[in-house]
């Protein structure tokens, strides 16, 4: 299933895609996608209805974060060789973690805002993973159990903030408008192999980052045990992987967002993102 949140910031309303590509709503049969819901069990219950019968949304409008009331976004730093390298970095022994603050969460066409003073605001495009089933000290084996399914994230990352002003990289990390997520949550059965899945990000119609999720350093299932020693996981937890190399930061000369700039963004299967860039009012 493809599910999805629409509607204005706030009052976002939960639907699915049916077989025709159309919208249909979900409100009358649960409150969001969210909690209880993302449990296979909650999935199952909506897997069930004819979508078919649900209302069909003709004008969705704005179409929101596919996952609500999220209470942990964790990252992976530096997961794929390549990112490493042209950070001049080594690839690391054991998964770099951060956090994006929950408040940086938006919609997958809604703009990107550069907060006052910015300077190096970068892009970065992610697989990222829902949670579902929570959990702690999971086993590898049995890790994309507790997967509800994945979706894409742009890492949105001021660079400046992150890397010279010292400090967590938290604060480069969570500037509202920088973890957009969507445009839909595929839920696992539908994503056999998260480990084969392309990726593309464009700005302006230039393509930067193209790569597979086939060159994770650390693969989906591992991440998910991992994380799950040091913090548990539960239902709406967002795990965004890591992202390959074509990031500003490399480049000899960086280009780095400005006002007016268009980025486009697609992983298989997962849909696609389109966000200008706009100055913070």
């Amino acid at each position: 299933m493809k599910l999805l949140q629409y509607g204005m910031k706030g009052q976002e309303r939960p639907g699915l895609v049916d077989g025709n590509g159309d919208i249909r709503d979900l409100s009358g049969v649960i409150s969001g996608i969210h909690g209880e819901v993302l449990l296979d069990c909650g999935l199952d219950e909506v897997r069930r209805i004819d979508s078919m019968s649900l209302p069909r949304v003709d004008d969705p409008g704005r179409i929101g974060p596919c996952v609500g009331r999220t209470g942990k976004f964790v990252c992976v730093g530096l997961n794929y060789h390549d990112h490493a390298n042209e950070a001049g970095l080594k690839a690391p022994k054991e998964p770099v973690l951060f956090m994006k603050a929950t408040s940086s969460i938006s919609g997958p066409y809604d703009p990107i805002v550069l907060p006052r003073d910015s300077v190096k605001t970068d892009w970065e495009i992610e697989l990222a993973v829902v949670i579902g089933k929570g959990g702690k000290y999971i086993d590898k084996s049995r890790a994309l159990e507790h997967v509800a399914g994945y979706c894409m994230v742009n890492d949105v990352s001021e660079r400046e903030y992150q890397i010279e002003r010292k400090g967590q990289w938290v604060k480069g990390k969570s500037c509202d408008s920088f973890g957009p997520i969507g445009p839909w949550l595929v839920t696992r059965d539908e994503i056999r192999d998260p480990q084969s899945l392309e990726m593309r990000l464009e700005v302006n119609g230039g393509i930067r980052q193209q790569g597979t999720t086939a060159s994770m350093i650390f693969d989906v299932a591992y991440l998910v045990a991992y994380i799950s020693r040091f913090m548990s996981l539960q239902s709406g937890d967002i795990i965004s992987t890591g992202t390959p190399s074509g990031v500003a930061l490399g480049m000899q000369t960086p280009e780095y967002l400005k006002s007016g700039d268009v980025i486009d963004m697609t992983i298989g299967g997962l849909g696609c993102q389109r966000h200008e860039v706009v100055e913070e009012n």
